[in-house]
């Protein structure tokens, strides 16, 4: 029994592994404008967050509401930028613009209708918020309860230091 909990354990720990991504992948998305933007390029030098989300997601809107009300303090203290990627596919994307025209957002968004990004990134589920600073994951995030914006805020201060 215990050998197949040990094989077991081996197993998934390998897969995730494996599976771990400690960069971001070279790939372009678009923006609400319908240009593509490179993460590689935009990540250089500079500390981003990614937050993925999709308009369907009650969590995920919380979340971004959430971060919108501290956003202009964060960005002045830390200096970081906020990429709200959207997960909807041909379906939902089409409420994407709305919708953040109706939050007065101020983040850049970009568009993962195939979900490229997500995949590349072993995301399973949204929201998912993802630190990288110089093209390097430094911090991710699962889900989301209120109150978990001030875990970035302690993750930022951390990175200070």
């Amino acid at each position: 029994m215990t050998q197949k909990i040990n094989i077991f354990l081996f197993f998934l720990l390998s897969s995730l592994f494996i599976n771990a991504q400690t960069s971001l992948p070279d790939i372009s998305l678009k923006n609400m404008d319908g240009q593509l933007v490179s993460l590689k390029e935009i990540s250089k030098d500079k500390v981003l967050v990614f937050d993925f989300w999709a308009t369907w997601c009650v969590p995920c809107i919380n979340e971004l509401d959430a971060i919108a009300e501290e956003y202009t303090d964060l960005q002045e203290e830390f200096g970081f930028e906020l990429i709200a990627v959207s997960t909807d596919d041909a379906r939902t994307k089409s409420r994407v613009k709305p919708l953040v025209n109706g939050k007065g957002w101020e983040y850049e968004i970009l568009l993962d209708p195939n979900q490229k990004f997500k995949r590349a990134m072993n995301i399973s589920t949204v929201p998912f918020v993802m630190i990288v600073k110089n093209g390097k994951i430094m911090y991710y995030h699962s889900g989301y309860t209120p109150g978990a914006e001030q875990e970035l805020y302690e993750k930022f201060k951390s990175f200070q230091k």
